[in-house]
């Protein structure tokens, strides 16, 4: 079980079912700002909507196909950090995320992402890593460009959200890159 303690501070832990009361609160909380980046927000109107997100996530973890979790900052669940379907044939994964309302710019984020990274290249040994964010979400396209990732290019009208849709900026990191890095 993925259960990693970054600092006094910070811990991820896997997401199971019982986070849903947790999550759904703090999607709650946070509802204004994150549908502004993510289109599934609108959809999630009660907490069995988490509950049955997180049962995928279990399911696609132990289909080895990846794994989801939580970021809990002092005991507070602050957000999620997950690994989408792993390419297991060409050796790489997407990662996602998103922090809850009040807990931006305080490096958990790129914390998280750094523990993904090396979790990725190093113990799954995969080849590349993606992330993909609205191009006008500065914040989450400050992640992959703190870990030394590389702007690949933009996806035009690549996400429809509730205010039209909006372009994708892509970065990627090679097992190569991030070992020169590390």
């Amino acid at each position: 079980m993925f259960n990693y303690v970054v600092d006094d501070e910070l811990v991820l832990k896997l997401l199971m079912p019982e986070h849903a009361r947790q999550m759904f609160a703090l999607v709650e909380r946070s509802r204004l700002r994150l549908r502004q980046w993510l289109p599934w927000v609108d959809g999630v109107s009660e907490q069995a909507h988490i509950t049955t997100f997180i049962k995928n996530a279990v399911k696609q973890g132990s289909d080895n196909g990846g794994f989801t979790a939580g970021l809990w900052v002092r005991g507070e669940l602050a957000g999620i950090i997950g690994y989408h379907e792993i390419d297991w044939l060409s050796r790489s994964v997407g990662i996602g995320y998103w922090l809850g309302e009040g807990y931006e710019g305080y490096g958990y984020m790129t914390s998280a992402c750094r523990v993904f990274v090396d979790y990725a290249l190093l113990e799954m040994e995969l080849n590349r890593i993606e992330i993909r964010c609205a191009t006008g979400n500065k914040a989450s396209r400050a992640i992959p460009e703190r870990l030394g990732f590389v702007f690949e290019g933009v996806l035009r009208q690549s996400e429809k959200l509730p205010h039209g849709y909006v372009n994708h900026a892509v970065y990627g990191l090679l097992r190569s890159e991030w070992k020169l890095l590390g």
